[in-house]
């Protein structure tokens, strides 16, 4: 059941991640860490390992085929997600898995606040 589960995350999170263009870690490390019952850290990891191609690639080649994506801009952003995912996961390794579970809590509600204000 847990592996049906899992999928039923994954499926969710690119469905979100092409509808509205989030990386679907805003999906996927909650189901893993509530559903899953993964820890914080291994659900983070999780995540990242499996965004690489499927959401990455897959969904920028279609927002190319449709003129809709600012290479430049991209390369530029791609740069800086290069060293900051390096910084960030050193950082979370310095966290326990309850500060860094809070810590992604509040990000995502600071989040939402923002999109229902603005």
């Amino acid at each position: 059941m847990t592996w049906l589960l899992v999928g039923v995350i994954g499926l969710v999170a690119g469905v979100v991640s092409g509808l509205f263009g989030v990386g679907g870690a805003i999906v996927i490390i909650p189901g893993l860490v509530l559903v899953a019952r993964l820890p914080q850290h291994t659900a983070n990891g999780t995540s990242l390992a499996a965004l690489l191609l499927p959401v990455g690639l897959l969904g920028a080649l279609e927002y190319h085929r449709r003129g809709q994506v600012n290479v430049p801009y991209a390369a530029i952003i791609a740069a800086g997600l290069f060293v900051g995912a390096l910084i960030g996961a050193k950082l979370a390794g310095m966290l326990s898995d309850e500060a860094l579970r809070r810590a992604f809590g509040v990000f995502l509600m600071i989040v939402a606040v923002r999109l229902l204000v603005r």
